[in-house]
């Protein structure tokens, strides 16, 4: 018998909130647990556009990684990343590979929402990342 997983991205709570991030500007679905993953993650991420949070604002956080390496994929809206300070525009239909200890940081670039998928492997879980306060500049 074929063995597969089917999960709705609509079913994962978001988890936004819980992550320290504003529900209302952010989403995030953690579908590694639905899909019965074991080696590495995949998230569903919606970045709200036409919205520039104040400095302090968890949105201007980034983060990197000791051993988790990620690919974000935009599949809608436009993008910016910001990868160790050099910051990219990211137009939809785009894979960008991010190395674990790369400080990185995404946002919407204009009023439509930023829509990724984001897979990330070896999955390394929580004790894996590292918060990066106020790392947007602008």
């Amino acid at each position: 018998m074929a063995e597969y997983t089917i999960v709705p991205v609509a079913d994962v709570p978001d988890q936004a909130a819980e992550v320290g991030m504003d529900p209302e500007h952010f989403e995030i679905r953690f579908l590694r647990e639905g899909l019965g993953l074991r080696n590495f993650s995949v998230t569903f991420e919606r970045f709200g556009g036409g919205w520039q949070p104040p400095q302090g604002h968890p949105h201007r956080r980034g983060h990197r990684h000791t051993i988790q390496e990620e690919v974000y994929f935009l599949v809608s809206g436009r993008a910016q990343g910001n990868f160790d300070g050099e910051v990219v525009d990211i137009e939809p239909w785009t894979a960008v590979r991010v190395a674990p200890q790369t400080a990185r940081s995404f946002r919407a670039a204009g009023d439509e929402d930023a829509v990724f998928v984001t897979i990330g492997a070896p999955q390394a879980g929580p004790d894996d990342v590292e918060f990066i306060p106020d790392y947007w500049t602008d």
